[in-house]
């Protein structure tokens, strides 16, 4: 008797075990899943470091452009003069490099624009920024050259950007080179403070940021999110 009922309180043990084991397997897929997504990093990703500022510049035909009339579109931000000689160092040449890889870019439908934003409105007139756009042999359907008032050049550049500036007594503006890139959705996503040695690494990520554009929706943006999550980013 004693036997038997040993063996039903087992059986009943065993049956109450099954659940727990089954639903620890059910939570440890997942698990594994997410250990799998760190390690592995099957997708790259550009970060997202934040919200990108909002601007009304004017370009070099006197018109405005502003951050929302770039909705939608890449956007590769450089800042200088068109008076930057040594010691400044001058991003222009990386923005011709990058104007030429994009001109050949299968783009997939998205728009990608540059714009040069000159530091010195005083001298950089529509005139001299439409010479200055001459001189790069710069598109004018693809690279903007604007600049604003020095209050808000310095809300933009400095507060939005961290791109920080001064000028000295002679006129002259000492600044650290920089490029950014922002998305379509007006998110900044890589700054390179400390310039570039060539575009190579500028191409790379756009072409990391034109692929998550065109994958982003339904399922296949929860990849991309779970990228973002596990800072699958590439090695710079």
């Amino acid at each position: 008797m004693n036997t038997t009922s040993s063996r039903a309180t087992q059986k009943t043990l065993d049956l109450s075990k099954k659940p727990v084991l089954l639903w620890g397997a059910l939570l440890a897929v997942p698990l594994l899943a997410v250990i799998l997504f760190a390690v592995v990093q099957p997708i790259k990703v550009v970060p997202r470091i934040g919200l990108a500022p909002g601007f009304i510049f004017t370009d070099m035909y006197g018109r405005q452009l502003t951050n929302e009339d770039l909705r939608g579109q890449i956007v590769i931000y450089n800042f200088t003069t068109t008076s930057c000689e040594a010691p400044c160092i001058d991003t222009a040449p990386l923005m011709q490099e990058l104007q030429e890889f994009v001109k050949h870019l299968d783009t997939g439908g998205i728009p990608v624009t540059l714009v040069t934003i000159s530091l010195d409105p005083e001298r950089d007139t529509p005139e001299r920024l439409q010479a200055y756009a001459r001189k790069l042999n710069a598109d004018p359907t693809l690279w903007h050259f604007v600049t604003g008032s020095p209050e808000r050049l310095k809300q933009v550049v400095g507060g939005g950007f961290e791109l920080y500036y001064t000028q000295d007594e002679h006129g002259v503006f000492h600044f650290a080179p920089m490029l950014a890139i922002v998305d379509g959705n007006g998110i900044l996503r890589v700054r390179y403070k400390r310039g570039l040695e060539d575009a190579a690494i500028a191409e790379r990520d756009l072409r990391l940021m034109l692929e998550e554009a065109r994958n982003s929706s339904g399922a296949a943006g929860l990849v991309y999110e779970a990228a973002h999550l596990f800072l699958c980013y590439p090695t710079y």
